[in-house]
């Protein structure tokens, strides 16, 4: 992992590992504007739940992030943000934030950021890249909304690109690369964004994926109130994902949210906490 911290605008890693059956911090070192809270234990679980904050409030022209997570043998974890990633106007040079990310064996991390916001004008580049190996599980979430601007349009950020590149034991087996460059292209048409302006999605890797709970999670999202689209689709290892298109925040978390309680209800007889943050 990098090791040259003080290059980037904020730097943040966590390492975590299993000490008698409860998942505890081995290292956490952050740099600059990013920051964790000292972690929540939700229930009786042994999982740790960390907050992350960008103590600069928002992302500006060249800012630079990295963030590393590494979960040891067996050890849990739940990522969330404080807030919403604010990207404001970029007009040189986007707005960069890269993660590394580890997952041992028979580990288990969910990560669930609150929304990527592009307001008037923004530029915007993410690259995650998540290396498993066998038995460990993984639950992975983005949304991309816009933000407000003075014409009262919808698309008025620049280029929101999100790349995520998935290894299980070395083997590539997600490749996602999401682009939505409103200065280019247009993207309110049918075959992109359509009708909607938000755009989410839930990347699930597990062993325990079969075509029982893919069945139950359409239910389920079908049974939620609210205008939105989604399609599921199965990878080449156990999991899948879901695509989410709406044109409310709430209505994409809430899709979200219920899939996450679904899957830990099912594969670990756990009912997740609520993620507050107010």
């Amino acid at each position: 992992m990098n090791l040259n911290s003080d290059k980037w605008t904020g730097f943040l890693r966590i390492d975590i590992e299993n000490r008698a059956g409860k998942s505890v911090p081995k290292n956490i070192y952050y740099y600059n504007a990013l920051k964790v809270q000292r972690p929540i234990y939700h229930g009786t679980t042994g999982m740790p739940c960390y907050y992350i904050l960008n103590v600069g409030g928002g992302y500006m022209n060249g800012d630079t992030y990295r963030l590393e997570v590494r979960l040891r043998e067996n050890a849990k974890l739940t990522l969330t943000t404080l807030g919403a990633t604010l990207i404001y106007k970029t007009l040189d040079k986007p707005a960069y934030q890269e993660s590394e990310i580890v997952l041992e064996k028979d580990s288990y991390l969910v990560y669930l950021p609150d929304p990527i916001i592009g307001y008037e004008n923004a530029q915007y580049k993410q690259v995650d890249t998540i290396y498993m190996e066998k038995g460990a599980t993984l639950i992975y979430s983005d949304i991309l909304t816009p933000g407000w601007s003075a014409n009262g349009n919808s698309f008025t950020y620049n280029m929101l690109q999100l790349k995520t590149n998935i290894y299980m034991e070395d083997e590539l087996v997600v490749y996602d690369n999401i682009k939505l460059a409103p200065a280019v292209q247009q993207i309110d048409v049918l075959g992109f964004m359509e009708d909607f302006t938000h755009l989410g999605t839930l990347i699930v890797i597990g062993e325990k994926t079969d075509d029982d709970l893919v069945k139950r999670l359409h239910q389920v999202i079908h049974e939620q109130p609210g205008k939105f689209d989604v399609g599921i689709s199965r990878l080449s290892v156990p999991g899948f994902t879901i695509r989410i298109m709406a044109n409310m925040t709430q209505d994409v978390q809430r899709i979200i949210s219920v899939c996450h309680k679904l899957i830990s209800e099912e594969w670990f007889d756990e009912t997740p906490m609520f993620l507050r943050k107010y």
